[in-house]
């Protein structure tokens, strides 16, 4: 008999949980949502991410792929709690779609591959997790595959992790012939038989009764010297009771000092249960959080998470659907009703509430009003972007915006028609507002739209969604990079005489020009002077041949890029009584420094930028390697505590595909930066 599903009670926020599921890509967390939907009746058929039948993978990419790309709410009961619950993706190109996440969640379920245990990525949002100082309780998933190795599991979060597990199962039976686990809490049995919906509870099954006792005391162990209430009754009865152990988990969940725990097969329907009274009865509620802290002018302000206290709301995701815009919103204090008027702090502008909705990924329901813990999404906010604030008109508050980060890769896209330029850029613009980690700029120099993101399947992704939701057709290359000429070697006494008569008065500049590279401490750049006496060449028709000289510049000899890290020094000259003026030595200046550029030895420069690579101490000699194949040039290395932090100078055309190429050299645990650095010769 499946669990009914039970009225959450009214503005009641002990009964609240706003969570997320995190992991590694592939260890079974939208899984584990569906399960969950299914386990508290909020689907009544069990969704699937290999037939593409799942709740919260609802876009067609997603489906596609097989992967999480975007984080989906969804809102189901358990117990006579609310639970507002968050499928976030696992894969690192989409990084800053957990961040956002976790900067509303009130606390995560980390789910673990049972084969291999903690995973790169896995490392990534449990560090995401630690940074917003999120609780978690930890989920040993496919405890049912060839391989499935509890123990270890549990071993690779203490040691990669650095954490204290505290497994309150035991599982029954191995790999295949997984069917249950023993509740150490409890010392009972709970089994799941073939097909069956639900767990039955049993006696301990005799051959693992000894080694059920001797985990439960190792638990209770482990509980007594993190604990000092616990502590205090270990020493008096020598045994924890299993109310105070329940207390005493609970506790040490919610400070972040140890990590409860569980195991299961979500596949198969096995563990989800116990998952969900785990969540009820160790993660925090938003009275456990606590007041939220803001700033109101130069002043901190605090909002207690209370329905009765000033409206205010963090916007943490939107979606821009052509039906309509939606704005995630997380409240912290305050109740907010339909056809309210609130304030983004952020802009100073007023947005109307106009409809409120309990979400469940593409699916959502009607409400009246939310309150301070609901997690909804709002219909009529018309400018409010993730990060954005929302408040009482007449309580202003400014909440702390999830952190971007920067992108690393990036793409330039085209529409193939030119009818298409204006809706390309509607697109763009509407991708950006959705996602804060693609950015779009126009390269003032080759004049291509570049789309700069987290990865390339984030750019994929992107690119794709440009063609599948928006109907265009787009091609996307790789960006070209901007390249410089520069003279190598130099000429001197250049000559140029520029004479022009066709009727009326006509021109006439004769001017005498050296062209010498700059000193390298100079920099990059121009650098003009003249040299003329005795008034050959007067002042204003020096400063026109200055001008002329610059003309010249943009475009150089060797493949019509711009010309940089020259000095032109005026020599000597001669004027026309009648024919000369400004716009004649603007002329001769622009082709007299033609012809000397074409004269000289010149040389061609590449955009170059400075890497910062950060990664396992075992992958050092692999990622040198590498770097020196891209014509990098490494200027530094260290290590500490098993992490290597390299550096280096690479040429910018050689970093597209870096980001990939560097994933699969370190398994995923490397990343970089990069910030440009000026030019090196090609």
């Amino acid at each position: 008999m499946r669990t009914q599903r039970l009225h959450h009670t009214e503005h009641d926020l002990t009964t609240v949980r706003n969570l997320g599921i995190l992991a590694h890509v592939d260890a079974g967390k939208t899984t584990v949502t569906e399960r969950v939907l299914y386990a508290t009746g909020t689907t009544h058929r069990r969704g699937e991410v290999h037939d593409g039948t799942t709740v919260t993978d609802f876009d067609p990419q997603e489906r596609d792929r097989g992967i999480t790309i975007f984080a989906a709410a969804v809102t189901c009961t358990w117990a006579g709690h609310r639970i507002n619950l968050i499928d976030t993706p696992g894969h690192v190109d989409f990084a800053d779609e957990v961040e956002r996440s976790l900067r509303v969640l009130d606390g995560a379920v980390a789910v673990f591959d049972a084969v291999a245990g903690v995973e790169p990525q896995s490392e990534a949002v449990w560090r995401q997790a630690d940074r917003h100082g999120v609780p978690r309780i930890a989920f040993v998933n496919k405890l049912d595959r060839t391989g499935a190795d509890f123990d270890a599991a549990v071993a690779s979060i203490r040691d990669r992790l650095h954490t204290v597990p505290l497994p309150v199962q035991l599982p029954i039976g191995r790999e295949g012939g997984f069917t249950g686990v023993v509740d150490l809490l409890r010392m009972t049995a709970l089994v799941w038989g073939d097909g069956a919906e639900a767990a039955e509870r049993a006696e301990v099954p005799g051959e693992l009764r000894a080694e059920a006792v001797l985990r439960r005391r190792q638990l209770e162990e482990s509980v007594a010297e993190l604990h000092p209430g616990a502590f205090e009754e270990y020493c008096a009865k020598g045994e924890l009771g299993a109310d105070t152990l329940g207390a005493a988990l609970r506790d040490l969940t919610r400070e972040g000092a140890a990590v409860v725990v569980l195991g299961g097969s979500a596949y198969r329907n096995r563990g989800v249960e116990p998952l969900l009274d785990a969540v009820v009865a160790y993660l925090p509620s938003p009275l456990d959080i606590g007041p939220v802290r803001g700033t109101d002018g130069e002043d901190v302000a605090v909002r207690p998470p209370d329905p009765a206290a000033p409206f205010a709301g963090l916007v943490f995701k939107v979606h821009a659907a052509p039906t309509g815009r939606l704005s995630y919103l997380r409240i912290y204090s305050g109740t907010l009703r339909k056809g309210d008027t609130v304030l983004d702090t952020t802009t100073g502008r007023t947005e109307r509430a106009a409809r409120i909705l309990r979400v469940r990924a593409d699916r959502h329901t009607d409400t009246a009003e939310a309150v301070a813990g609901d997690i909804v999404a709002l219909i009529g906010p018309k400018a409010a972007r993730p990060g954005a604030t929302l408040a009482a008109p007449s309580a202003p508050l400014v909440l702390e915006p999830p952190r971007t980060a920067e992108p690393v890769v990036s793409v330039a896209v085209e529409a193939r028609l030119g009818a298409d330029a204006d809706r390309l850029a509607a697109a763009l613009a509407r991708l950006t507002e959705e996602d804060p980690s693609l950015t779009v700029r126009t390269d003032p120099e080759t004049g291509q739209t570049v789309l700069s993101g987290m990865g390339e399947l984030h750019l994929e992704v992107a690119v794709e969604a440009l063609r599948r939701v928006h109907g265009l057709d787009v091609t996307a290359g790789r960006p070209q990079v901007a390249y410089r000429e520069t003279v190598a070697r130099g000429v001197g006494g250049h000559v140029h005489r520029h004479v022009k008569q066709d009727g009326g008065s006509g021109q006439f500049a004769h001017l005498v020009l050296d062209v010498e590279p700059l000193p390298a401490g100079d920099g990059p750049g121009f650098e003009f002077r003249s040299t003329v006496t005795g008034g050959r060449v007067p002042a204003e028709y020096v400063r026109a041949v200055e001008a002329g000289c610059r003309d010249a510049l943009v475009d150089g000899p060797l493949g019509g890029h711009p010309v940089t890290g020259l000095r032109v020094t005026l020599t000597d000259g001669a004027t026309h009584v009648k024919d000369s003026s400004e716009p004649a030595f603007r002329t001769a200046g622009r082709n007299g420094l033609r012809e000397a550029l074409r004269a000289c030895a010149m040389l061609l420069l590449e955009p170059v930028a400075e890497v910062t690579v950060t990664v396992p101490e075992e992958a050092v000699g692999t990622v040198i390697g590498d770097l020196s194949a891209r014509r990098g040039r490494v200027t530094g290395s260290t290590t500490r505590a098993g992490t290597a932090v390299v550096t280096a100078v690479v040429p910018l055309a050689e970093l597209f595909g870096y980001a990939t190429r560097l994933r699969s050299r370190t398994q995923g645990r490397g990343s970089f930066t990069a910030r440009p650095d000026g030019y090196a010769p090609a």
